[in-house]
Order: C-alpha cells, then structure tokens, then sequence
C-alpha cells in the first residue's frame, strides 16, 4: 500500500514554517509535513526549562516577543498569553552600566549633567558630526546621529565585535537609525504589545504545530531525503538559500552566534536580563540572564543561569543568524533568486536572506499564506 503524500512540504519549523503549517493544517484541512534538522521546533526562538534550578533557558539568546501588528498579536495570542516583561537593556562601559538605547539618563550619567528634556535635545544637536551630509560607513553614520563620544563609547566597540570589521568599513545601512529618548523611558522596544509567553516558548510552539495534519520529523535533513520526495509536492523552504543551491554561486555572507553557558550558585548575576558589553577588551557582545525574563516565577533558590553571547563569521557548518548583506552577497543572492525552483518558494529570514524580527517573521508567513499558498492548494 503507497504511503499518503502530504499536501504541502514545509523545510524548517521555525516560526515561518510553523506559521504557515498552521494555517494550511487548521484553516484548509490539509496535511504538511516538516522537515527539520534540529532536535526541536521554534528555530532560534526556543527554550527548555533547566530541570534543576526550573529556570526557563533561551537557547539561542534572549527573545522577547514585541509587536505593534494588531494582526499578528491576535494570531499569536490564539497560542498563548504573554507576560508583562518590559525589555530594558544595560550597557556596560568601563565598569559602568548605563541604559541603552540612550535616552536622558544615559545623556545625564555618562555626561555627568541634570539636563531636562529640551535641553536634551539640545546638547545632543551640538554633539552631531555632519548632520545631514553624505554617511559613506556605519562610522559616518553613527557620529551623524550621535556624535563621536556616545559612538565610540557605546557603537564602535560592538559593532566591530559584532561585524568583525572595522565600521568604517561596514555599510551606513546598518545603522539607518539609532535610537534616543529625551525621557527616562529605558525600555528597548515601545510596541504596544511586548512579552515573554507564560509557559514558555516551547509551549507555544507545540500549540501552533498540535494539529494532527501536521508531522514533523526532527533531526532530519531535507538534502538526505529530497530525492525519495514526489516532485509534484509543493515546498515552502526556510532554510539558507545559497544551500539550496549547493552553493553553486557561492556562500552568502552571514554572522553566527556562539554561547557560553553558566549555571552559578547565587540568585542574581546582574541588574537586567540583558547587558551589552561594547568594550573591545571583552570578546563577547553581551550576557544574559534569564530568570530576570520572568520576575513573576519568582525562582530565588540560589541559583541563576548565564550566557555570554559571542559573534563570529558563519561557516558551511555554522547555524546563520544575521545576514552581511555586503555588496558581493547581494550579487551572490540575485543570482540564486533568477535560478528556476520549480515548485519550491522561498520563506522566513534565511530563505529571504533578510533578518525579521519574530512579527516580522510570523506577519511575512500569513500573508505568504494568503497570497500565495491559498491559491496554490486550493
């Protein structure tokens, strides 16, 4: 007896596949099936609880869940409920920890100044270097913004170690804007909508794949099985775009992440859950630590977890997180996009070799859903 084909093949279930997955499974009855090579779904966006100390551990680096979408947050709030978690950053410089994204206190501690709002606004003005001209790199475009005091104290160092690249070789692109309150207002991001899911990530993301149309099979390659598959089979592919093409017009440029994990026998390690480190003599970017993610779990039984984040160029081997996007792999990316795919559409941040936030990500996949996989399996 021949085996039943799926009605949609989907590569990845991170939030775009699982997105799209969903909706085919719950709204159009058909079946999808998911290929995934990691041991979980939820792409970069899943955490486990750490079943000693109970404290709830992302991965992959702290996510938290933001969005002025009033679409997507009532799609997503079919799945779970989030927290109340305001995201507010520290950054620290020479020993010192200020709020970042800069806002007034930032202007006041580091300057050593009591300046209200106006006066701000003011002083920022006076800091700019050539306000409205031409930004040939991320440097130029910086000190446009802020000045060359708050770049070099809070941009330079961490872009460098993000980037490995000096700014000023680096695209004024990147830094199209950076972000400065002239009130106290430390949060980072000021969506209406922003949180951490009640139960976890992992519970919402087994909530979005839990209809029984969907299978998922998890450390499995795609590349090892797609010659047994049925041409015939539509697929929305998430992965990288240039290994789908056996990187045949070369390797797209991407920044992955490594992460050093500690477990320390105290109840607090820092006074945010997030602190940047933009110095250059600390080779990682930032530290989290998560059990300030979730203040209302009131976990104090002596014990934290910790992360330091570090960035490096991606290899063959690597997990990609954020795309370079330099002159030469937009070259690269547009000779991928004119090769014909057949069947095959091209979904979520490594297939569009754009970076997404996860609203981003998730309102991409329902209109990609709507616009394009309705019509192709109805």
């Amino acid at each position: 007896m021949t085996k039943a084909q799926p009605d949609l093949i989907v590569v990845g279930a991170g939030l775009t596949g699982l997105t799209i997955a969903e909706r085919v499974a719950s709204e159009l009855g058909k079946s999808v099936l998911i290929y995934e090579t990691r041991n979980h779904i939820g792409g970069n966006a899943f955490s486990y609880f750490e079943p000693k100390s109970g404290i709830e551990i992302h991965k992959y680096g702290t996510h938290v869940f933001h969005t002025a979408n009033e679409k997507v947050f009532e799609y997503v709030s079919g799945f779970t409920k989030f927290n109340n978690f305001q995201h507010k950053v520290l950054s620290n410089h020479k020993g010192t920890l200020f709020n970042f994204p800069i806002n007034l206190n930032t202007l006041n501690s580091f300057f050593d100044l009591s300046m209200d709002e106006n006066e701000a606004k003011t002083f920022l003005e006076s800091l700019k270097e050539n306000p409205g001209g031409r930004a040939e790199n991320l440097e130029d475009k910086a000190k446009q913004l802020v000045g060359r005091v708050l770049y070099e104290a809070f941009i330079k160092g961490y872009s460098q170690k993000q980037w490995q690249e000096d700014p000023k070789n680096l695209p004024s692109t990147i830094i199209n804007r950076i972000p400065v309150r002239f009130n106290s207002d430390s949060r980072y991001f000021d969506d209406i909508h922003q949180g951490l899911p009640l139960d976890g990530y992992g519970s919402w993301f087994e909530s979005m794949a839990a209809n029984k149309k969907i299978t998922i099979l998890l450390e499995t390659d795609y590349f090892d099985i797609k010659k047994d598959l049925s041409p015939d089979i539509p697929i929305v592919y998430t992965g990288p775009i240039d290994r789908y093409f056996d990187y045949k017009h070369g390797l797209l440029g991407w920044r992955t992440l490594d992460f050093e994990h500690e477990a320390l026998p105290i109840d607090s390690f820092q006074s945010a859950a997030v602190v940047n480190y933009p110095d250059l003599d600390v080779a990682f970017t930032r530290i989290h630590e998560f059990k300030k993610l979730y203040p209302e779990r009131r976990i104090s039984n002596g014990a934290t977890h910790i992360m330091r984040e570090y960035s490096r160029a991606a290899e063959r081997e690597d997990d990609p997180f954020y795309p370079m996007n330099r002159g030469i792999d937009r070259e690269i990316l547009s000779k991928y996009k004119n090769e014909k795919v057949g069947n095959t559409i091209f979904a979520g941040r490594l297939g569009s070799y754009k970076y997404m936030d996860m609203d981003v990500a998730i309102a991409a996949a329902l209109t990609l859903y709507r616009n394009t996989i309705i019509p192709l399996l109805t």
